[in-house]
C-alpha cells in the first residue's frame, strides 16, 4: 500500500492550539495520530502533545502492530498520569485521541473522546467512530437526530478521555479491511462540526489528492464558521494508493 496523506492543524480563534497531530512510518506500515486537549481541564496543549509523543514512540519501538494496538493507549494514559504526578498539577491533563494504523490490507482504529475517524469507500462515508459524549448517547437512544450532535449545547461534555481518573481506561478499538481507493479522515471536533459528511464526500469526489481534499475542507470549515469564534481545528486526510 502507498499512502497519500496530508496533515493540518490550526488554532482557529483561540490563543493556544491544544490539538496535536502526527503521521509516522515504520517499514511499510503507517500510523496517523490526532489528539485534542481539553482546555476546560487545564494543560490541554501539553496533554495532547504528550499523548502524540508517546504514541509515536511506541509505534516505532513496539514488537508488532498487534502489540501496539493492544497496549498503546493504556501506556499513554500511564505516562500522562505520571507526568501529572511529577509536576504536581492541581488540574487534570486530559485529551481525546484517535489513532489509525494501517498494515498491509488491515486497518486498526483506536479512539477515546470525540475526535473522529471517518472511513470512505467508493467516495462515500461507510463508517465513523462513535463519540464518547453526551450528544452521542442522546442520538443512540433516539432522543436527538445525528445532525443535532454538531450544535448540541452539551457537545463538549465528554464521557471518556486520556488522563481521566479511572481504574480502567475505556476506549474503543475497531478493525477493518483496507483497499486501494479507500480514504480516511481523522479530525477534531473543531473540524467536523463545521463540515458535514455530504460536504466531505462532495469534496473527495472533486479531488484525487489528499492535500487538495484537505485544503478544500479546511477552507469550507472557515467559510461555514463565519461569525463564530472558531475552536482549534485539525485533520489528517489519507487516500490509499497502489
Amino acid at each position: 500500500m502507498k499512502f497519500d496523506h496530508c496533515v493540518f492543524t490550526d488554532k482557529g480563534g483561540r490563543s493556544v492550539n491544544e490539538d496535536s497531530v502526527a503521521a509516522v512510518k515504520r517499514g511499510e506500515d503507517m500510523c496517523f495520530i490526532l489528539c485534542d486537549g481539553l482546555g476546560g481541564h487545564g494543560m490541554g496543549d501539553l496533554a495532547s502533545s504528550l499523548a502524540v509523543e508517546h504514541i509515536t514512540e511506541y509505534f516505532q519501538s513496539c514488537g508488532s502492530i498487534e502489540e501496539f494496538a493492544s497496549d498503546v493507549l493504556p501506556r499513554a494514559q500511564a505516562a500522562m498520569k505520571q507526568a501529572q504526578k511529577q509536576a504536581a498539577y492541581t488540574r487534570a491533563m486530559r485529551t481525546t485521541a484517535v489513532v489509525l494504523c494501517v498494515s498491509g490490507n488491515k486497518g486498526i482504529c483506536l479512539h477515546i473522546g470525540d475526535s473522529r475517524l471517518y472511513r470512505f469507500r467508493d467516495g462515500r462515508v461507510i463508517s465513523r467512530t462513535r463519540d464518547h459524549s453526551i450528544p452521542q448517547v442522546l442520538y443512540m437512544s433516539g432522543e436527538i437526530e445525528e445532525a443535532e450532535i454538531r450544535r448540541h449545547p452539551d457537545r463538549n461534555r465528554l464521557l471518556h478521555a486520556l488522563g481521566e481518573d479511572s481504574d480502567e481506561l475505556r476506549y474503543e478499538r475497531t478493525e477493518f479491511d483496507v483497499r486501494e481507493g479507500d480514504a480516511f479522515l481523522l479530525c477534531s471536533d473543531g473540524f467536523w462540526e463545521p463540515v458535514t459528511e455530504p460536504e466531505m464526500e462532495a469534496l473527495l469526489a472533486q479531488n484525487g489528492k489528499a492535500s487538495k481534499w484537505l485544503g478544500d475542507m479546511e477552507r469550507l470549515a472557515v467559510k461555514n464558521s463565519a461569525g463564530v469564534k472558531m475552536d482549534n481545528y485539525s485533520a489528517i486526510a489519507v487516500i490509499i494508493k497502489r
